[in-house]
């Protein structure tokens, strides 16, 4: 059987560990889902989702036991693991670690999914920013909690995996005051959109400028956009638009090995 296929970055390779930014190809869920759903929360079947999962942990060479994610709440929380979730996950929006032979995962079917490495400390982590989380600070507290356990911001690499992209993430007025309110020189994200009353956000835009204030200069996007590409990858505008209600989730995990 073939290891499901994925993405990477040329940023985050190297020695120690393993990542990929995987698409809805190459699992055994049926339609809605078809056909890596990986999400945990969705009425997909709980046997065709754990083999999804397996199959990802395999390509990343982990056990199915040690790839982890969390019940995923657009918070700013981030949680230091150092061994596999002894019942259900935790909730919360970020995952760091330095314990060999563990993978943090992010699930997204448009926000942003964000993988770390420090590679001099073999610390890593994960983050899922959709709008709130990011404008909560998900993506900073990420990067304070690698620096608890050593790691150096100067140091951290960054990769954002597949997520919604402007011009396609629209918005309405009410969210550039919310931004603007908290971060002024965030209206450099918003571009103008299809009306007056409308705004199209750069969220990925947002998030690398997080980072950089957090002192991350090196920082890798894919720019790929999950709504221009449905059919290859997970989104939830692409099933509101259609009509549909429930939708995968693509997997983005990073693991030291």
């Amino acid at each position: 059987m073939s290891a499901p296929p994925f993405l990477t970055s040329s940023l985050l390779e190297g020695p120690g560990a393993a990542h990929g930014f995987f698409s809805r190809m190459g699992g055994v869920s049926s339609a809605p889902f078809a056909s890596l759903n990986t999400g945990l929360g969705t009425d997909d079947h709980a046997d065709d989702v754990a083999e999804n999962r397996r199959r990802c942990a395999d390509a990343l060479g982990v056990s199915a036991r040690h790839l982890l994610t969390c019940y995923q709440i657009h918070s700013p929380d981030v949680i230091t693991v150092s061994a596999p979730w002894k019942s259900t996950p935790a909730n919360a929006d970020g995952l760091v670690t330095n314990t060999p032979g563990l993978a943090l995962g992010v699930l997204a079917a448009d926000c942003m999914p964000w993988l770390f490495i420090d590679p001099e400390a073999n610390i890593i982590g994960a983050a899922h920013g959709g709008w709130r989380g990011a404008l909560a600070g998900v993506l900073e507290n990420t990067i304070a909690a690698m620096a608890r356990l050593g790691a150096e911001p100067q140091r951290i690499k960054a990769g954002l995996g597949p997520c919604l992209h402007q011009p396609n993430f629209e918005v309405g007025l009410d969210l550039l005051e919310t931004f603007s309110a908290k971060y002024p020189q965030s209206v450099q994200f918003f571009a103008p959109g299809v009306t007056d009353e409308k705004r199209q956000l750069d969220l990925a835009g947002f998030g690398a400028w997080r980072l950089r204030e957090s002192g991350v200069q090196e920082i890798d996007d894919l720019k790929i956009c999950t709504l221009v590409s449905p059919d290859r990858y997970f989104s939830y505008r692409a099933v509101k638009r259609d009509g549909g209600n429930d939708y995968g989730r693509n997997l983005s995990a990073i693991a030291l090995v």
